[in-house]
């Protein structure tokens, strides 16, 4: 009896050793997959390295709370999330006027240029600049990230873009 019992003490050891490392592999799975992307928009909204490995952390930390094998989606819930406490998401303060002239940016834009121009706009407007024009999102997921309708996320990237114009253009 004390030998079944031992057995059956030993199967259940195993059988949660397996299930836990099943599940931390599923983590690292989870975290491999998308840690390029929070990374580089966090960088890109932080524009600090220590900051964005902080925002980072932060936002896998939540995600997995909320789930443990969380989705894309439920990482970019967390993501907008941690955003969310940092910057004023979403308050849209630009609004250029209609163009009246148009301007030459079709010159050799130098890529310094380009990243110290995204780093100025304000913080809604580059993250739907971030997630649309570089991580290739949809506005409809984009909309559903932040809250905001399909039309404004529209809005705010062709804000966005029309003011890295005259930054790029100057």
């Amino acid at each position: 009896m004390l030998n079944a019992m031992q057995n059956g003490t030993a199967n259940q050891i195993a059988g949660f050793s397996a299930e836990a490392v099943l599940c931390a592999n599923q983590r690292r799975e989870v975290f491999e997959s998308n840690r390029h992307r929070v990374y580089a928009i966090a960088f890109w909204m932080t524009g600090n390295e220590l900051a964005a490995e902080d925002l980072m952390t932060d936002v896998f930390r939540s995600a997995f709370l909320v789930n443990p094998t969380p989705t894309v989606e439920d990482v970019d819930r967390a993501l907008v999330g941690e955003l969310r406490k940092t910057f004023h998401i979403p308050v849209f303060t630009l609004s250029c006027a209609p163009a009246t002239q148009v301007r030459n940016v079709r010159r050799n834009t130098l890529r310094t240029e380009l990243e110290a121009a995204v780093l100025q706009l304000p913080a809604t407007e580059k993250l739907i600049f971030l997630m649309h024009d570089v991580e290739r999102f949809e506005h409809e997921y984009i909309a559903r990230l932040l809250g905001i309708t399909d039309r404004e996320s529209r809005l705010a990237l062709h804000q966005g873009r029309l003011y890295l114009r005259e930054l790029l253009a100057k």
